[in-house]
């Protein structure tokens, strides 16, 4: 897939789990949408304000094999992590389940809900990630929701979604799953695992722009989530503006997740492109680029110098991801970036590790490169 990208030559972006890059293609869809702004008769009627964002939740519907319907747009996952932690009505007392090592983002929008008396329990795992023994010991009758990371962003390690989410079932608690590291990279069929909702952002391993997201709700899980807006364009025309008289008490609110959705869906500059990555995603496969990406990982794996760096436990084998993260043996991390960088190795430096992540545009070479420049690190 390297030739879907313009990534420099000279250096090996080995990073997905920070950044996915733009493909050219998706490059392209922007430069056809700024023309629009720049010739505005083309945004004159309602009908790209409406076709941009239902391509887009057609696509990422496609992509987990759920209802375009169940699809909230948004700009982040803490978007849709915020949107049921606010639409839940939780009230004092009642109990939500965090693993205190997750990332920021799932863990923060509950941590607000403390000042009504909420108590968010962050539980410490044995390993990296929360076990499904480790949650059965955590749940009380006061538990409302467990919201964990399907990826780990510090490990790599992939959490057992089904074992963790029929526990969660049995007990009548809403599991909320921020998949940002794995949707995309990992295949998912959300309507085979017993998952409530599923956060995520596209401009990771589903290389769209900065600020693109979405939100997926059961549809139980939506008759939960409170509304909270009505915004005019999710359930009004331009053209309802050129009516003599317009009846607002009569508006509803959209369908399904629609209602949800981040204002300005139609978002231009970033939904149309994002849309564009999401369509060659699914044209590439995701059981094909998870297939390639594990390979990939592999090669990392094997061609490390175990004397520089420890590489750390990716969890069960069966279930991978295709993050690794290397502790330096004897260099101090921040000098083992410094010289990555001088290498033109882009990777990401997280809690003292060295994190890697290969995605569909790396190649055997790339490998080849990081690992011959870690061995001079």
């Amino acid at each position: 897939m390297t030739a879907e990208f313009s990534l420099p030559a000279e250096r090996v972006w080995c990073n997905a789990a920070h950044q996915g890059p733009l493909p050219d293609r998706a490059a392209e869809a922007v430069a056809e949408v700024v023309r629009w702004k720049q010739e505005p008769h083309h945004l004159a009627s309602s009908e790209p304000f409406h076709r941009v964002p239902s391509r887009l939740r057609s696509a990422l519907g496609a992509l987990i094999d759920a209802p375009a319907e169940e699809i909230a747009l948004a700009n982040s996952s803490s978007y849709g992590i915020h949107l049921v932690a606010d639409g839940l009505g939780l009230v004092a007392g009642d109990q939500v389940i965090v693993a205190s090592n997750d990332f920021p983002s799932t863990i923060l929008p509950w941590l607000r809900l403390r000042n009504a008396g909420v108590e968010v329990v962050g539980v410490q795992p044995m390993r990296s990630v929360l076990s499904p023994d480790e949650i059965a010991a955590a749940i009380t009758p006061r538990t409302r929701v467990v919201c964990l990371t399907w990826v780990h962003s510090f490990s790599g390690q992939v959490i057992d979604l089904d074992a963790i989410g029929e526990l969660c079932r049995s007990a009548g608690v809403l599991f909320v799953v921020n998949g940002s590291q794995g949707v995309g990279a990992i295949p998912l069929r959300v309507h085979e695992h017993p998952v409530d909702v599923l956060t995520s952002v596209g401009f990771k391993w589903l290389c769209g722009p900065y600020g693109t997201g979405f939100c997926w709700l059961h549809a139980d899980a939506l008759d939960r989530v409170g509304e909270s807006k009505l915004y005019w364009l999710g359930t009004m025309t331009a053209e309802d503006l050129a009516r003599p008289d317009i009846d607002l008490e009569a508006v509803e609110q959209p369908a399904g997740a629609a209602r949800h959705d981040v204002f300005g869906t139609a978002n231009f500059f970033n939904f149309a492109p994002w849309a564009t990555s999401v369509e060659l995603v699914l044209g590439t496969g995701v059981e094909r680029i998870h297939s390639h990406n594990l390979g990939l990982a592999a090669l990392l794996e094997n061609g490390i110098d175990s004397g520089r760096f420890e590489v750390q436990d990716r969890g069960d084998p069966r279930r991978r991801s295709s993050i690794l993260l290397l502790r330096p043996v004897e260099t101090d991390s921040d000098e083992v970036m410094r010289r990555l960088v001088e290498r033109g190795i882009d990777v990401a430096h997280r809690r003292g590790l060295i994190r890697l992540s290969p995605h569909f545009y790396n190649t055997s070479d790339d490998i080849d490169r990081a690992v011959i420049a870690l061995a001079d690190c």
